[in-house]
């Protein structure tokens, strides 16, 4: 099993160049970045934390692109992903040049993580009716499809139109498009169509949930795609369960803070669940700059 951590970058946390350093030298596989390009003050819409307040690391995030861009200079082998971007917010022209250029200087480690928002004051403010999101953020996945995969590409939606044009880089492979969200038959048709994965928000439910995603996927005449627990706290018998269903990836949740509170949270994982659930790359990595060779490189 791969192990990918996520945290939500702020202008006060960890810099994300450094973070995904100290995680592809402890061996895991991915990191991953959350999206929200602003937070308006007054709305009605309540945290999804179920909090009185939302955390306010919502207002404070990087833009993940320009993050992951800065974390794929110093960085060779982790997979750079969005956990999740808010796709029916992103210009899809512009978006689909954004990912393919981090792809194509990342040397292909791109992973788009997508999601459908929660915040309708935030989407109103970038033009989305709420009820359009997802069918606004299907046509945007679809649109960056064919800019990506098309020598003469063009495009006829809804909410998306262009004539047949070039653009390039072409992604070095085909991008992987996770679909974040709750379990149920809207998002696993939309996984069926157009996603290549889905990412299960802290991962419950996903016993239950796998016949139903891949009865969407048999339906549409394809295999059953990889399911990425995402934003897991771990425990033992977490990751074993879910290494018990098959699954071959699962994200861990890191806190948004500085280096020093971060990199002890880092060991902890490496110590407890890397070291044991990690695929045999992973492990070469983790014998060969576990614990205590990338703290001595970070001292």
């Amino acid at each position: 099993m791969r192990l990918g951590v996520t945290m939500f970058a702020t202008d006060r946390a960890m810099a994300v160049p450094e973070l995904a350093v100290e995680a592809e030298r402890r061996g895991f596989a991915s990191l991953y970045l959350p999206e929200h390009t602003h937070i308006p003050v007054s709305r009605a819409t309540p945290p999804p934390t179920g909090d009185a307040a939302l955390p306010e690391e919502y207002a404070r995030t990087l833009d993940p692109l320009m993050a992951l861009a800065a974390a794929a200079s110093v960085t060779s082998r982790i997979v750079l992903g969005t956990g999740v971007s808010l796709i029916a917010e992103r210009e899809p022209i512009v978006t689909a040049k954004a990912v393919a250029t981090l792809d194509h200087l990342s040397g292909g480690r791109v992973a788009l993580g997508v999601g459908f928002g929660w915040n309708r004051e935030e989407a109103a403010d970038h033009g989305v009716r709420w009820e359009t999101r997802r069918a606004r953020a299907r046509e945007h996945v679809l649109a960056m499809r064919a800019l990506w995969e098309r020598e003469e590409a063009s495009y006829e939606g809804e909410f998306v139109r262009f004539a047949p044009s070039w653009a390039w880089p072409k992604p070095a492979r085909r991008i992987p498009v996770l679909l974040g969200g709750a379990p149920g038959p809207t998002l696993f048709r939309h996984i069926a169509e157009y996603g290549d994965g889905w990412l299960p928000i802290g991962g419950a439910g996903v016993r239950e949930a796998l016949p139903a995603l891949r009865d969407a996927c048999a339906r549409a005449g394809r295999d059953p795609v990889p399911v990425i627990p995402f934003g897991t706290e771990p425990t033992p018998g977490k990751l074993d369960y879910y290494a018990s269903l098959g699954i071959a990836e699962v994200v861990l949740r890191l806190p948004s803070g500085p280096r020093e509170e971060i990199l002890p949270v880092l060991d902890a994982y490496t110590d407890a669940y890397l070291t044991a659930y990690a695929d045999e790359r992973s492990r070469r990595v983790v014998s060969g700059a576990g614990r205590g060779e990338a703290a001595s490189k970070a001292e």
